[in-house]
């Protein structure tokens, strides 16, 4: 007897459908009744019997119950955690199938948010898009009388442990294991983020990838960690590239992972690593691009796009610790790196000086504090390159750019929608956006890295 399909949107009905687009999270989209639904692993252009697990007013959730018509690009997903885990979103989908997505999703973003119609190229892949990740923040917890240390279940703060995760390093899987070892021979008390109680609240993992180097953080909610020289032995018998321990104090009831004190417990306060031929010190609270194959791909374009010839002056916005900055320098006459946070711009001025570049000049401050002094000293840039948070740039530093009108900006983004927002405020101010190379910084999951160039419209 066939299954009657119920045309009424409630929870727990079931719809046959067809999916029409992809969400940028990677859900497939689908229309019923007029409604928008969203469809956890489903891909675009699948017909697929779903049962609906959350009825809003304008919108629905739903679930695959059977493929009835599968993509070119459908796979089986190769890790057991997938269906729980939070961290792959698209692990349903073969890699090329996954490059398409974001391509799409970055001219999708540009269009409907910017209104920006340019040439967008197609995605940048690795060859080998799995155990790329250089940096791994786990949540602490437990379940029932048992600690787990993993990742948190999509949408919650249930932590799913996983002992293999096919993205990051696999040393790691090491460093979690002689941790969770330690609490539990000497009855460490997990973080309860419900209750603010406990002590362990994230491990986490820096590895230097050409240098092998490797740091643990233990972020803790008290400034002391117990038997805290047996956690270091064990850490350093199991994982001999150990060159850094580090207790990062967060003692606040916060969804923020790193609080702003580190206390080094054991070698030094840091890590080495490459980027081509640039050496880097990464510390505990720097930014440093999680993905070491694809960022020389990443930084390599930024360098392309500012169209660099010897002679001209760049600002580096959101210079972190001086990734991009360095890079610039090689092939312009001055770099400018500005940057709010002091820790970053120490170890930006001390990676200039290891590796013997002396046209840069790392400046601490916001962009709009900085810059109309940089004005006032009749400096003025031809290339302004600006990397961002998620959350792209506030209105005040777009202004400064604007100011100091450069013949080009290079943009590096995160996140197609706000860099779409900031790309329509600029062509709104003089500019126009010429390309949009999307990088594959994050495979297996639903986030995408772009560079774009935008030159000055002549008046």
């Amino acid at each position: 007897m066939a299954r009657k399909i119920n045309t009424e949107l409630k929870t727990g009905s079931i719809h046959e459908v067809i999916i029409e687009k992809m969400a940028h999270e990677g859900q497939g989209i689908s229309k019923i009744s007029g409604k928008t639904v969203f469809v956890e692993n489903a891909i675009i252009g699948e017909k697929c019997l779903i049962e609906i697990v959350k009825s809003k007013k304008d919108y629905a959730i739903g679930k695959v119950k059977k493929i009835i018509e599968s993509s070119p690009y459908r796979t089986n997903p190769i890790c057991d955690s997938a269906s729980q885990c939070g961290g792959c979103s698209l692990l349903h989908m073969s890699y090329e199938g996954q490059l398409m997505f974001k391509t799409e999703k970055v001219k999708d973003s540009l269009k409907r948010i910017g209104h920006i119609d340019t040439l967008v190229y197609d995605t940048l892949g690795m060859e080998r898009p799995w155990h790329y990740r250089n940096k791994t923040q786990h949540p602490v917890g437990m379940h029932g009388n048992y600690i787990v240390i993993g990742f948190y279940e999509k949408g919650t703060h249930n932590i799913v442990e996983t002992k293999d995760c096919l993205l990051q390093h696999p040393i790691v899987n090491e460093v979690l294991s002689t941790v969770k070892t330690w609490m539990v021979q000497y009855d460490i008390p997990a973080y309860d983020e419900t209750a603010h109680r406990g002590l362990v609240r994230h491990v986490v993992t820096r590895v230097g990838y050409r240098t092998g180097e490797v740091m643990v953080i233990v972020v803790a909610n008290g400034r002391e960690l117990p038997f805290a020289s047996s956690l270091i032995d064990k850490l350093a018998n199991n994982i001999p590239p150990l060159k850094s321990v580090v207790l990062n104090v967060n003692t606040k009831k916060t969804n923020v992972i790193l609080g702003s004190e580190n206390i080094p417990l054991y070698g030094r306060p840091y890590i080495y690593d490459y980027i081509g031929d640039i050496k880097y010190r990464i510390s505990p609270l720097s930014f440093f691009q999680i993905n070491p194959v694809q960022v020389k791909v990443l930084y390599n374009k930024a360098v392309e796009y500012a169209q660099l010839t010897g002679s001209e002056t760049v600002i580096d916005l959101y210079c972190g610790i001086g990734t991009i900055t360095l890079f610039l320098a090689k092939k312009a006459k001055k770099v400018y790196g500005i940057e709010v946070v002091p820790e970053a711009i120490s170890d930006a001025i001390y990676n200039a000086e290891i590796n013997g570049i002396d046209n840069v000049e790392f400046i601490q401050g916001t962009a709009e504090t900085i810059m109309p002094e940089m004005a006032a000293r009749e400096i003025r840039p031809d290339v302004i390159v600006v990397d961002p948070p998620r959350r792209g740039c506030d209105q005040k530093t777009l202004d400064a750019m604007v100011k100091t009108s450069p013949e080009r900006i290079v943009y590096v983004s995160c996140n197609p929608a706000t860099l779409a927002r900031d790309l329509r405020y600029l062509e709104d101010r003089g500019y126009k956006t010429e390309k949009v190379q999307p990088v594959d910084m994050f495979p297996q999951s639903h986030h995408v890295e772009c560079v774009v160039l935008m030159s000055r419209v002549e008046k």
